[in-house]
């Protein structure tokens, strides 16, 4: 018992003389050692690791649970050390009321097919979100938490412990430079001065030890960085497949409803090539088809499901012809439709009754449908 109070009346001591220190550095009325500047470029680069992983942390979370009631709820199963239920996704649940609704619209109605075809597909990329999610959490999540949960955590407990030496050797010289002021004046006795030297280089060894531990805690951070980038490599190579999948599932999508409604609505052009890149453009199909004039009428072309659509006989309107860049490559499906190389310019235009992602291209002698997503329409 008397051991123990002994124990907990050094540690009272110990922490009072440690805030008293502290509380006279921060007045200006006691000096403080000061370390040195590659020290401090190494706490400056682990703080702002901390910081920014702690940051790249939550909004990858974000981008992988958009729900924050989910986030808080997977945290809670995590914390606890339970399995995360699986949840449904998004396009998962879609397709599941697509399929219903399908069922009790009539599966054999031309909606009711289409909304089958569209739950499939959004099933499929219900299943490729759920392997992205679980594939971007173990190669990229689980590193920087593991980080700031593991290595953060002990280079935070050392620095304490670094600041703690700090305190008692500031404390200790500031006991030294008293002890030497009063022996100037013959109030203290030699052994006074001797022991506080003597706790001088106790203190000064402690701290020189845990700045040296502390200072190879910080220079790890070079390896945290190594780590972090190959998990980030891995982790744009799972956001890869990811799209990738999704790009091949709705061009599947595409082509099945475009042969659909080639049969639906007979009066329309439908494409259905695959290109060798997604068609991107800062011009919408609507908005870039909207804003061509309209031309002669498509009455007398053949129907799309022909090869031969008699587009020589088509002629270009009077007026509203414009120019457009190519930005993509693009293969003709059939002779009805013109091959497109990326950067060349070729004229286009509208017809009455044409599908508003297609416009007719002419290039020299040689006309077809070219669709509007791989084109940038030009003033």
């Amino acid at each position: 018992m008397d051991f123990n109070m002994k124990k907990l009346a050094s540690d009272a001591g110990i922490f009072f003389t440690r805030a008293v220190q502290f509380t006279e550095e921060k007045f200006g009325q006691a000096e403080k050692t000061e370390l040195d500047a590659h020290f401090e470029s190494l706490l400056a680069r682990a703080d702002s690791t901390k910081n920014w992983t702690e940051k790249i942390l939550r909004q990858t979370e974000v981008l992988l649970q958009p729900n924050p009631s989910a986030r808080v709820e997977e945290f809670l199963y995590e914390k606890l050390d339970r399995k995360v239920p699986s949840r449904v996704t998004n396009g998962e649940l879609l397709a599941q009321y697509m399929a219903e609704a399908a069922s009790e619209l009539g599966p054999t109605t031309p909606y009711g097919k289409t909304l089958i075809k569209v739950a499939e597909a959004e099933k499929r990329l219900g299943a490729a979100e759920r392997d992205f999610i679980h594939t971007a959490s173990i190669n990229f999540l689980t590193p920087l938490r593991n980080f700031l949960e593991g290595d953060w955590k002990t280079i935070s407990k050392e620095r304490r412990l670094l600041q703690n030496r700090r305190l008692d050797l500031d404390a200790s010289k500031a006991r030294l430079k008293k002890a030497k002021a009063a022996e100037a004046k013959a109030t203290l006795w030699n052994d006074e001065v001797d022991k506080a030297e003597q706790e001088l280089r106790v203190a000064q060894t402690e701290f020189d030890r845990q700045a040296e531990v502390t200072r190879l805690l910080l220079e790890g951070i070079s390896s945290t960085h190594v780590n972090h980038l190959r998990c980030l490599h891995e982790f744009v190579e799972s956001q890869t497949t990811y799209y990738a999948q999704c790009y091949r599932h709705m061009l599947d999508l595409q082509k099945q409803l475009g042969s659909s409604q080639g049969a639906i609505f007979p009066g329309t052009f439908v494409g259905t090539a695959e290109s060798t890149s997604p068609p991107l453009s800062s011009t919408s199909p609507t908005t870039a088809a909207a804003t061509m004039p309209m031309g002669p009428s498509v009455a007398d072309l053949a129907p799309p499901g022909e090869a031969a659509l008699c587009l020589e006989e088509v002629a270009p309107p009077a007026s509203g012809t414009r120019k457009a860049r190519v930005l993509y490559d693009y293969e003709a499906a059939d002779s009805s439709e013109l091959a497109l190389l990326a950067d060349e310019l070729i004229t286009v235009y509208s017809l009455p009754g044409m599908d508003p992602d297609w416009l007719i291209g002419e290039r020299g002698n040689k006309k077809g449908k070219v669709p509007v997503t791989y084109l940038e329409l030009l003033s």
